[in-house]
């Protein structure tokens, strides 16, 4: 009987070597996430201190006299060197102390640890039901072929070529104003209600789950026909192996790696580009902080998103290249 490679029987055994290998992916991996949320955080720090305004201007408003604008940025500690105020930055985010508000003395931590669940609600059930009708649709594609593929492939072309803003006001006026079966824009807190809640959201989430079942659908086609044409794939139909064994454990784990890798950049990007679906909705998130703290040059508000988004999107980041890690023992040994 011919042995079957140990790609197509699970992973490697967890030996000495293996952890050893993990832990120092992990550290490495660890360093540079702290890396990015610092670089992050300089950068946007140094952007916000290049811009024209200042926040004497932007809390005393633009009546104010030059004077009174010179004095307020004084007392904000405006005209400290710039080292200084970053180091007081980062030392009060290590308190978690993001700082209050320009406009009206909000606390900034406060108001978007409100705001964090309704972008990641948004952005993890995009991506959760991406995933699903996304493997299932590339899987039956790869499986399948024949016309069905075809209509698949094409179908998943032509939803990655429609906007996402265009795809969710169709689907307003489909399932809102002319069936009325969701309401339109707003938002209720699960607390509150859970099955309101989810009715909040299922539009924003079918909206972004078009363009991201499409290209998980791709991504999941492309890997399942790679992983049917492998080496161990054909010894282990020779050795009998059932079809539907071979094809949704064997191979659907092969083409799980870059599958996997598509949902997690796509959580990124969903999470980081939730300005236009949270504006279209009327949802209280991220984005639409954002937009708001940069239309009012709300200076403490706007980094507080960016620095928010940032450990998020690099948690996120971490996550994935860990279970993409655990998936490929190779990437780990790279």
């Amino acid at each position: 009987m011919a042995a079957v490679p140990a790609a197509a029987t699970g992973p490697l055994l967890d030996t000495p070597d293996t952890r050893t290998q993990m832990l120092a992916y992990v550290a490495r991996r660890l360093a540079l996430a702290v890396g990015t949320l610092l670089a992050a955080v300089l950068i946007t720090f140094l952007l916000v201190h290049a811009s024209d305004s200042s926040p004497g201007a932007v809390r005393l408003g633009p009546g104010a006299t030059a004077e009174a604008v010179a004095a307020e940025n004084e007392a904000l500690g405006w005209n400290r060197p710039l080292y200084a105020q970053f180091l007081d930055y980062v030392g009060a985010l290590f308190r978690g102390d993001l700082g209050t508000s320009l406009i009206d003395g909000r606390d900034i931590a406060a108001d978007l640890a409100d705001r964090l669940p309704v972008t990641a609600s948004i952005a993890f059930l995009a991506t959760l039901l991406s995933g699903v009708v996304g493997v299932l649709l590339g899987v039956t594609a790869a499986v399948r072929g024949g016309r069905l593929g075809k209509g698949i492939t094409t179908g998943s072309g032509v939803a990655l070529s429609l906007p996402a803003f265009w795809v969710g006001i169709l689907l307003v006026y489909l399932i809102s104003l002319q069936l009325g079966w969701l309401p339109a824009t707003g938002y209720v807190d699960f607390s509150a209600d859970p099955a309101a809640w989810l009715q909040s959201l299922l539009l924003p989430v079918l909206t972004l789950t078009v363009g991201g079942a499409a290209i998980v659908a791709r991504t999941a086609n492309a890997g399942m026909r790679e992983a049917l044409a492998q080496e161990h794939v054909r010894t282990l139909r020779a050795m009998g192996t059932p079809p539907w064994r071979i094809r949704y454990v064997h191979a659907l784990r092969y083409a799980s790696v870059p599958v996997v890798s598509t949902l997690g950049i796509q959580f990124i990007a969903l999470f980081g580009g939730s300005v236009i679906i949270e504006n279209l909705f009327a949802l209280p998130g991220l984005g639409q902080a954002s937009q708001a703290a940069a239309t009012a040059s709300d200076f403490p508000a706007l980094v507080g998103v960016v620095v928010v988004a940032t450990a998020v999107v690099v948690v996120i980041n971490l996550l994935l290249d860990l279970l993409v890690a655990a998936l490929d023992p190779k990437v780990r040994a790279a």
